[in-house]
């Protein structure tokens, strides 16, 4: 039985109230057993996210710099992720991979820097519109999939979460049904079985394409579907405590 995972992506948002008002949420509110809760936070606040949150909430940044330090002006290493208590880190997010031109290589150097700081890399994989209505979905998001895992080893693969972001569903409103979402996170988790039987079974296997409260437990209730990545609705404490609710 994989656990549930509902981490919250910031992204470039919040403040040290918002911080507050989430830990005073979430030490008050009684989550669902077995449910793991994770946030990944801009750079400046994750010291003091570490301090005032709860310490069962699993705390990650939203990148990292794959060297371990050096003349890198406003880049983070994981070392120093680690250093404050960091436990996870979003590796390959759409947005850096279309904003700042990380492609499969830099998505690989970034997961070899998570793992070797012993950091939890979230590797994000998901196609674009264009790329769906093409029919391209499957090759792209397994292409993306086969970049990282096939230079990893066995140990280093079973590190990792695999967070499935359809592009043409993240901040725009449109959500992949639960039939389209179930279908791609099937074709992840039957790749992984090429590699490992085990590995497939265990891996924990995010949705990340506007989840919210309204659509969480149609989405957390398919097969493959083991928790989310949660943008827009992980800045509003009752929609996310709603959508971890759901998880159990």
């Amino acid at each position: 039985m994989r656990t549930p995972l509902i981490a919250g992506n910031w992204k470039m948002n919040g403040d040290l109230a918002l911080i507050d008002e989430f830990a005073d949420a979430l030490g008050a509110a009684a989550l669902p057993q077995g449910v793991q809760v994770a946030l990944a936070l801009p750079f400046p606040y994750l010291s003091a996210a570490r301090e005032r949150l709860p310490a069962t909430v699993l705390l990650g940044a939203q990148t990292l710099n794959p060297a371990e330090s050096g003349a890198f002006t406003g880049e983070v290493a994981g070392s120093m992720l680690k250093d404050v208590g960091m436990t996870l880190v979003l590796v390959g997010h759409s947005e850096r991979r279309s904003l700042y031109g990380e492609d499969d290589a830099a998505v690989l150097a970034r997961v070899n820097a998570a793992l070797a700081s012993g950091l939890t890399p979230v590797l994000c994989i998901g196609e674009a519109l264009e790329e769906r209505e093409a029919g391209e979905s499957e090759r792209v998001v397994l292409g993306q999939l086969e970049a990282v895992f096939s230079e990893l080893s066995a140990e280093a693969r079973a590190r990792l979460v695999v967070a499935y972001e359809p592009v043409w569903a993240i901040g725009t409103g449109r959500t992949a049904s639960p039939e389209q979402a179930q279908a791609m996170h099937a074709a992840i988790r039957a790749r992984l079985g090429e590699w490992s039987a085990s590995l497939a079974d265990a891996m924990q296997l995010l949705y990340g394409g506007s989840m919210k409260a309204a659509n969480a437990a149609e989405l957390l209730a398919q097969p493959d579907i083991d928790g989310g990545l949660v943008g827009g609705a992980s800045l509003q404490v009752d929609e996310f405590l709603a959508i971890c609710q759901s998880a159990g």
